[in-house]
């Protein structure tokens, strides 16, 4: 499992705050939750209503055609 993160403006996004987040997500959600790795990320792709359009960020990591994004958020 992979995630995704957008850092806030100044926010250092060393190693240390991915094992801060790694080590928050098992503490809070538990073991099975914590992704084997975090990609920090400018934006998501977002339709319109604002909704994270996965198979977008899922097509891109699998190197395939991402399909119709007419409804991406510009």
């Amino acid at each position: 499992m992979k995630g995704f993160l957008i850092v806030k403006q100044g926010q250092n996004h060393s190693e240390n705050l991915i094992t801060d987040i790694k080590l928050h997500v098992r503490r809070e959600l538990g073991a099975l939750a914590v992704p084997d790795e975090l990609e920090i990320v400018e934006s998501l792709p977002k339709t319109r209503s604002g909704k994270i359009m996965r198979r977008v960020l899922k097509a891109q990591e699998l190197g395939m055609d991402v399909g119709d994004i007419s409804t991406l958020e510009d």
